[in-house]
């Protein structure tokens, strides 16, 4: 982060340093050679315009998402069309606009009938990924997977297969999925694609564990046959490490033997991968920098909830209403999946650094507005009730 930054920056806020993201997604790419990128869009859409150049495809899992690739002119060829539920209706939707050139995935019976019916009337042949499950909701388990890749003259061209198990995971579990997977395609080798989400770890924490490196994982795509497309999905080991989550102090008090330190933001903003209570210690920095002995803070957010503590213990040098508390390694997840409807206070400004020039994407908004009824729907229903 520019350290002046906090200087112009109204809080809470985000900001999302594009040249941080560049120099990570090359690193990732020089690392993996001749697999390609797929970002997982959820892990930030703010970060989709950028990497529709950096990545080869983008994984959309709901019609939001596809809705915010269709007005940035997210070329069709580059859209991976997942999610565990897709209606009919967003289906066809997707299929007027994008037609063969996009993928889709088939995550049951039920999703791989529905591409086929649409492509018979559509008369196209859509790329279909099948995805395996690996013992949850998403996907479909091996047998039925099994079943689909026995059927003949199919109205869909199923192009591969799509596996995600989770993320932060450990090394050896990642080498048994690249072998399981490896052995799936050898045994059918109609699978001359494989969409794998290895769910690398970012280390987030004081005392973590070392961060994956991708020179390692890289290593284990060997196992794969030399024609099988190998496409690599990653969300949070791309986008964690460019984004900066900012909030001001605005109370500082002692209650009884503990001091507490008020921000303006709070969880229903922050959140890091498995963090609760404030039990770990992030990444965090103080601004403006002081010179001076350090004291440990207890730093809450505004919400008015017990469950809001970002941090406990964190060291700060003469602490001031005012300052300006900059936590790092935020550019994945953090930005839409804490609670932010909760309470009614704004969502947080969103800003983009590029080199030099700081701007804003996205301003406060309301959620006051979206947290109550609206009056217009209710008059229309009691006019329909009068009719």
């Amino acid at each position: 982060m520019h350290r002046d930054d906090f200087k112009n920056v109204a809080t809470p806020a985000y900001i999302f340093d594009t040249g941080v993201l560049k120099k990570r997604v090359q690193a990732i790419r020089k690392a993996l050679g001749r697999a390609k990128l797929c970002y997982a869009v959820k892990a930030n859409p703010f970060l989709i315009g950028e990497l529709q150049e950096l990545a080869d495809f983008l994984e959309v899992c709901s019609p939001g998402e596809y809705e915010i690739c269709e007005k940035l002119h997210i070329p069709a060829e580059k859209l991976v069309l997942s999610g565990v539920y897709k209606s009919e209706a967003d289906v066809r939707r997707a299929l007027s606009v994008c037609g063969a050139r996009a993928t889709y995935t088939a995550e049951s019976l039920s999703q791989f009938s529905l591409l086929c019916l649409l492509a018979e009337k559509k008369r196209l042949r859509l790329p279909v990924l099948l995805r395996l499950s690996c013992g949850n909701q998403f996907g479909m388990d091996e047998a039925a997977l099994c079943g689909i890749l026995k059927e003949r003259d199919l109205p869909v061209n199923i192009v591969g297969v799509q596996y995600y198990s989770g993320t932060q995971k450990r090394m050896d579990a990642v080498k048994r999925e690249v072998q399981m997977l490896a052995e799936l395609c050898k045994s059918y080798p109609c699978l001359r694609r494989v969409e794998y989400g290895p769910g690398l770890r970012v280390s987030y924490f004081a005392g973590d564990a070392p961060e994956d490196a991708p020179e390692e994982f890289s290593q284990m795509l060997s196992a794969f046959p030399p024609e099988c497309e190998i496409v690599v999905e990653l969300g949070r080991y791309v986008a964690a490490d460019c984004g900066e989550y900012l909030t001001r102090i605005v109370d500082l008090k002692k209650n009884g033997g503990t001091k507490y330190c008020i921000v303006d933001g709070g969880i229903h903003h922050l959140k890091y991968y498995g963090q609760t209570m404030a039990m770990k210690l992030p990444p965090v920095a103080q601004l403006p920098e002081r010179d001076g002995a350090k004291t440990e803070w207890t730093v809450c957010g505004s919400l008015c909830t017990a469950a809001d503590v970002l941090v406990k213990n964190l060291p700060l040098v003469q602490a001031r209403e005012g300052d300006v508390l900059v936590f790092s390694k935020t550019g994945a997840y953090s930005v839409t999946e804490g609670i932010s409807l909760f309470l009614s206070r704004p969502l947080p400004r969103i800003y983009k650094r590029e080199g030099e020039t700081l701007t804003l994407l996205r301003d406060f908004i309301r959620t006051s507005q979206i947290n109550q009824k609206e009056l217009t729907i209710e008059k229309s229903s009691k006019k329909e009730k009068e009719l």
